[in-house]
């Protein structure tokens, strides 16, 4: 059995998380832990999969649709999917904190959207192959194929 301490787990240097369900072999869940330097922050984004958020050290702010909230050791958090989900960890305090953040696996890849820079991000396991596009960018869904129905 392979095991990993939420309080010792070492981030690798230049990395914003440790994938630790990817870690352990899941393939059904994906669980991270992130650490927060004084002043660092997330940005403000929702994905559409339930997502969960527990402070396992410090305090941190959360900015969510209804407003920012302080979190402190040991709270829990659901983030719904879709808008109402949004959200921004900030931590504001002198000290690092650390969370871990997870949800289910629904495949890859996933779409989170940025409503602050109105992007949408298709990402992956493999960041090389993320894409970020701005709405203002969007075209219709057949754009280029308007005779996809054609059979000629």
């Amino acid at each position: 059995m392979e095991k990993v301490n939420l309080f010792s787990a070492v981030i690798p240097e230049g990395e914003r998380m440790l994938a630790i369900a990817q870690g352990l072999g899941s393939t059904e869940t994906l669980l991270n832990i992130y650490e927060f330097v004084p002043g660092q922050a997330s940005r403000y984004h929702y994905e559409f999969d339930e997502e969960w958020l527990l402070v396992v050290d410090g305090t941190l702010v959360l900015r969510a649709p209804d407003g920012e909230h302080t979190l402190e050791r040991g709270d829990l958090v659901r983030f719904p999917p879709g808008p109402e989900g949004a959200h921004r960890v900030m931590n504001r305090s002198e000290s690092p904190a650390r969370t871990m953040m997870w949800s289910s696996r629904s495949g890859e890849p996933a779409v989170v959207v940025y409503p602050d820079s109105d992007t949408t991000g298709v990402m992956f396991v493999d960041e090389a192959k993320n894409m970020v596009f701005k709405r203002s960018d969007a075209v219709p869904w057949a754009e280029g194929d308007e005779d996809w129905y054609r059979a000629d």
